[in-house]
């Protein structure tokens, strides 16, 4: 980035500056996965490149760039490294909601903090029936301030940020806080147990005893009923990693046949790569993440009208959560099957824990049920029979 820019950047640019990083990342995710190595030289990379501040106005140090820009970057990244991605995704929205603020000192001090290449993670889940209502997290006064205790379950990204979105009790009401990573009272654990996206750093956070300012309380935050951007927001940011793993299978796949000499005495051809019935199986990954790329970019189309007009606009958030709930149910089992058939184009071989292709379906299994695709068709189904209110993520467990 130059000193001197006062425009948004264009892809172009964009991918002038990020390619390199992506291309350092993929190189190492093969033996990231083997090894279950955090990538933490991999997100320094990103914050090097100030990866965090693509949605930051140019005038306060940033990128500039629009939604779109942003998703279509997700994308590239998730073909790099598909736990990223979701590490970061939080961190947008903790951007976009100070991009949505009034002006003032608050919202600049976030932005050109992450303008710098400071990232935000998160800590919300708790276990138990309707914990997003009744958190045993909380904070309590200390004088003008607070103190936040309690432990948190898939803190998302947290192992990487500088900063953490808590979610937490306060007197019977839902209340999000911002405290350092690194602060007194803090404990984080790398203790995922998933078979995919394993190096999300989705642990768990022990708060004890955790000073909070009280310009770290960011208000409701996650939780709060009704209509949101969010939910569409963040549920994008995992249709993102979709894409991204549906291209890198496409390409690690595609590189693996180009290669392959070998093939079987009843086959149409004496080399994979021109046989016909491999090639189907190519076309078919290629498609899938052409076709996930761009149910993605259109949904983020949406967000940026939304976001530019009135982000309270009943109409168009009902829009954009319907939409974004559809991609899922096309997208989701495109994407598993076509990470399943991809083995079909090589005998045993190409199950050689070597080219660990099995972590492009484990991955993309476990980004699938973060959000289950049974509750989403329900939604859709009863909206358009019925005209149901949709219910919007941050409703779930309401008592």
């Amino acid at each position: 980035m130059t000193a001197t820019a006062t425009a948004p950047f264009t892809d172009d640019q964009l991918d002038e500056i990020f390619t390199p990083v992506y291309a350092r990342i993929a190189d190492g995710a093969v033996q990231r996965e083997q090894d279950r190595s955090l990538a933490h030289d991999e997100v320094a990379a990103l914050k090097e490149a100030r990866f965090g501040a693509l949605r930051v106005p140019v005038d306060l140090g940033g990128y500039g760039a629009s939604v779109r820009q942003l998703f279509r970057q997700l994308v590239l990244l998730a073909a790099a490294e598909s736990n990223l991605p979701q590490a970061l995704r939080v961190h947008w929205w903790f951007v976009e909601e100070q991009l949505l603020a009034p002006d003032g000192p608050e919202r600049e001090r976030w932005l050109r903090a992450a303008a710098d290449g400071v990232l935000v993670g998160n800590a919300i889940s708790e276990p138990g029936v309707g914990a997003i209502d009744r958190y045993s997290t909380a904070v309590t006064p200390d004088g003008a301030d607070l103190r936040l205790s309690g432990t948190k379950y898939y803190s998302t990204g947290s192992l990487y940020a500088d900063h953490i979105v808590v979610a937490a009790d306060q007197d019977g009401e839902r209340v999000a806080v911002l405290v350092d990573a690194d602060a007194d009272g803090v404990t984080q654990h790398d203790d995922w147990d998933g078979f995919g996206q394993r190096l999300t750093a989705s642990g768990t956070t022990e708060f004890s005893d955790v000073a909070v300012p009280a310009d770290r309380v960011l208000g409701p935050g996650y939780g709060t009923p009704g209509r949101t951007y969010g939910t569409s927001y963040l549920q994008l940011v995992q249709l993102s990693v979709l894409a991204g793993i549906a291209q890198r299978a496409t390409d690690d796949v595609t590189g693996w046949v180009r290669d392959r000499t070998r093939t079987f005495t009843h086959a149409p051809a004496d080399l994979p790569r021109h046989d016909p019935l491999v090639q189907q199986v190519i076309g078919k990954l290629s498609a899938t993440a052409y076709a996930a790329r761009t149910l993605v970019l259109d949904i983020a189309d949406q967000l940026d009208h939304l976001l530019a007009t009135d982000s309270s606009d009943a109409d168009l958030l009902d829009r954009v959560e319907v939409d974004v709930a559809r991609a899922q149910a096309v997208v989701i089992p495109t994407v598993l099957d076509a990470t399943t058939q991809l083995f079909e184009v090589g005998g045993a071989s190409i199950t050689s824990e070597k080219l660990r292709l099995d972590r492009h379906w484990r991955n993309a299994r476990t980004i699938s049920v973060h959000n289950p695709l049974i509750y989403k068709l329900q939604t859709i189904g009863d909206h358009v029979l019925n005209g149901a209110e949709l219910p919007y993520a941050w409703s779930a467990g309401r008592r």
